[in-house]
Parts: C-alpha cells; sequence; structure tokens
C-alpha cells in the first residue's frame, strides 16, 4: 500500500514542472509568484487500479502558509499522504513533505520528509546553500545543479509560468533534488484540453513528463497530467502506471485560491 500513496505524491511533484520552456539556467531563477497566496489548502485523492477497476487508497493534502525561516519571509508548503481506514489495516501510511520557499526567488531553503510507511519511517532534513551549489541533508553533503528544485517547492515555483510560451511537442528539462540525489528530467508539453476528474470538468493544460524506470514507475513519458487553464495553475489530475497497476490521483477540493478558479466548466 506505501507505494500507492508514494507514487500520488511524487506524481503531483513530478507533474508540477511541465510549465518550463527553456534550461533550468535560463528559467528557474528569478520568478515571482503570482499563482498562489498564504492560506490555501489544496486536497487530493488517490485511487489505485490493479484489476480495471479504481479504488480509494488515500488522499493527499497541500498548505501554504507565509512566515519567517531564518529572518527572511517565505512560503511554508507542507504536502500530507495518508491511506484511508480501511487499507490502514494492511499498510497504514503517514506521510509528510514540507519546504521552506524564499518569497523573493521561489528557491527552496529547506525540504524535510518525514514519514511513516507500514512502520517503516524514513527522516530526511535537506538545507540548501544555492549559492555554494550544494544540500546538506541528514546523511550527508551533495552538490546541486542552479536553481534546484525540491519536489514539493517544484509545484509551487512552476505554478508561476507563463503556459502560452510554449508550444505542443516541447521538450522541457528540470533539475530535481529527491532522495540525496539530482534527477535530470524533462516534460513533453502536449497542448489544451478539456478533462474530465471525479470533482468536476476543466479547461486543462496537459502535458508528459519523462520517467525514469525504478521501483515504482515504468520509464518513458507514461505519466499524464493536466492543471487548469486559469491564473491559479492548480494541478486537476495526475495518472501514471506503476511497477503493480496504475494510479490516479485528482483534485477534490480547494480553498482560498488566489483567483477564481475559471477553468471550472461544471461539476460533476
Amino acid at each position: 500500500m506505501n507505494i500507492f500513496i508514494k507514487a500520488g505524491i511524487l506524481l503531483i511533484g513530478l507533474s508540477a514542472f511541465s510549465q518550463q520552456g527553456q534550461p533550468p539556467s535560463d528559467v528557474f531563477c528569478g520568478i515571482k509568484n503570482t499563482a498562489f497566496k498564504d492560506g490555501e489548502v489544496i486536497t487530493m485523492k488517490v485511487f489505485y487500479n490493479s484489476l480495471g477497476m479504481y479504488l480509494g487508497a488515500g488522499e493527499a493534502t497541500f498548505t501554504t502558509s507565509l512566515e519567517r525561516f531564518n529572518g527572511k519571509p517565505v512560503y511554508h508548503c507542507v504536502g500530507e499522504g495518508k491511506s484511508f481506514s480501511f487499507f490502514d489495516n494492511f499498510f497504514k501510511v503517514r506521510d509528510r513533505y514540507e519546504t521552506y520557499i524564499d518569497t523573493s526567488t521561489m528557491q527552496p531553503i529547506k525540504f524535510i520528509r518525514n514519514v511513516d510507511e507500514g512502520g517503516h519511517k524514513i527522516y530526511n532534513n535537506v538545507t540548501f546553500n544555492h549559492s555554494a551549489g550544494t544540500a546538506v541533508s541528514t546523511h550527508g553533503v551533495f552538490k546541486t545543479p542552479n536553481c534546484i528544485q525540491d519536489v514539493m517547492s517544484s509545484i509551487y515555483y512552476a505554478r508561476n509560468i507563463n503556459f502560452d510560451k510554449y508550444k505542443p511537442g516541447d521538450k522541457i528539462p528540470f533539475d530535481m533534488f529527491l532522495d540525496d540525489e539530482v534527477y535530470h528530467l524533462y516534460i513533453r508539453y502536449i497542448g489544451k484540453e478539456n478533462v474530465k476528474t471525479r470533482y468536476g470538468k476543466f479547461r486543462a493544460i496537459k502535458f508528459k513528463p519523462l520517467l525514469i524506470k525504478g521501483t515504482m514507475f515504468e520509464g518513458g513519458e507514461k505519466m499524464t497530467a493536466w492543471v487548469s487553464d486559469d491564473p491559479n495553475h492548480v494541478i486537476l489530475r495526475v495518472e501514471s502506471a506503476i511497477a503493480v497497476g496504475s494510479v490516479k490521483v485528482d483534485m477534490y477540493g480547494y480553498k482560498n485560491l488566489r483567483y477564481p478558479l475559471t477553468s471550472l466548466i461544471g461539476i460533476r
């Protein structure tokens, strides 16, 4: 069961970079936040499919607050994933990911992963030193490229990119630090379309990230993501094949968006 909740969190994070159109060194630094605000809450539900039917496996909630960290104003963004009570009997999951993002640069200052998956606990506390090009984690010091993002900060950073600058088929490279490794990936922009989710029907922007084959995901462009075609750029749906079956993540609720959700065509 842990694989499904973890996949849900990673699907959201990986899909968030679908808006870039230039190499990271040219695009990732210096952007200003115009997409979200203090107090935003977004709820996602994770569904697992192994026998032709999607079953509710868990949920993830993303919250944003404006705070101060080491004297700097930061966005404190938290993603929490948990299995539903029925699945707790088999494999209880309580995952928490959080990032502190410098409001002036939209770069992460600190990233914390604190998870409990079936009694197996993992904790990693990462401090980014962007001027030195390093990430100091619980396990050591690691070199990082310019303008590196973590899996949580990437969601909020990418929501501020102008989608209209890119054309279908564009490959969009990015670098992400996760589990003490730097991942060099890309996103392929597909275009705009309407998408029906379990919440409702939306005008959306569609992407396919390149994935590295591993314990959860198959390699290649087998993940698809849709984000709202409005100034909020909220993630609406992410789906992908995994090692056994497939996972789908849908937006189920929201509070305190910065703008009206004008991409919503109709409630289901």
